[in-house]
């Protein structure tokens, strides 16, 4: 007789957040969406909506406060201090208290119905994170492709990781990794560190391919030259600290 499937007992999903007040509302009612949807299907037990507030500057934190104070699965933390999006996404990974966690970004760059998909992926190929790839980019312009190819290819000649894609802001992991991942990154390396963290302590990794939109409000700040510069300077970091790193007995 075949095994029951793996039912996971809460999905924990963030969503790291400055100035995003012209998405905020849409992110969380898709995300609840999807998640009522893997609750009605049996796979996942509860869920949670996590927003992190990197210290806004506009409406971003009073609108999340009023969906939180509506809804119990909503909860809100807010920075003192801008952190960037390394120390958002840390706070949002020490936060989650389910044994699933994804993050996302708040413009929602891929359809959050994926994430059944995900979900599933995980569970029955009995990997620890699932890491998706955009099969288009143009979308977000020519230079910003250029720069993501060549970062790709920097991160896969560095250090040997051969995931596609790598930024991109759609990442479900087991919160069982974090016994033995400890993310330092600040800044937009935090992605690479993750996996490249992950990888070499022997946890498994599947990618799979979803379609992009990109962003048509706000501002992304991701290829400006100070947040390059900080890529680099963790990149090096972590090079450094790599020979630390030993594998997981599982």
């Amino acid at each position: 007789m075949d095994a029951a499937p793996e039912v996971f007992e809460k999905l924990s999903v963030f969503y790291p957040m400055w100035n995003e007040e012209d998405y905020i509302e849409r992110a969380l009612t898709f995300g609840r969406r999807a998640c009522e949807g893997l609750v009605a299907a049996g796979d996942i037990r509860d869920y949670e909506l996590i927003v992190i507030d990197d210290k806004s500057t506009d409406a971003t934190g009073e609108i999340a406060d009023r969906m939180a104070a509506a809804d119990p699965h909503i909860r809100v933390i807010h920075h003192e201090r801008n952190r960037k999006l390394g120390g958002s996404m840390k706070t949002g990974f020490a936060a989650a208290t389910g044994d699933l966690v994804l993050y996302t970004d708040a413009d929602l760059p891929f359809d959050m119905a994926e994430l059944s998909r995900a979900v599933r992926l995980l569970r029955e190929y009995e990997v620890d994170i699932i890491s998706a790839y955009r099969f288009d980019r143009t979308g977000e312009g020519s230079l910003r492709a250029v720069y993501t190819w060549v970062y790709n290819g920097l991160i896969k000649a560095l250090f040997g990781v051969k995931v596609r894609d790598i930024n991109f802001a759609f990442k479900l992991v087991r919160t069982r990794i974090f016994d033995h991942v400890d993310l330092k990154s600040e800044g937009s390396f935090i992605d690479a560190e993750l996996v490249i963290r992950a990888t070499r302590l022997g946890y498994e990794i599947m990618q799979m391919g979803v379609d992009y939109f990109p962003r048509t409000r706000g501002e992304s700040t991701l290829s400006s030259p100070g947040v390059i510069g900080t890529i680099l300077r963790e990149m090096w970091s972590l090079r450094a600290d790599l020979h630390e790193i030993e594998r997981v007995e599982r």
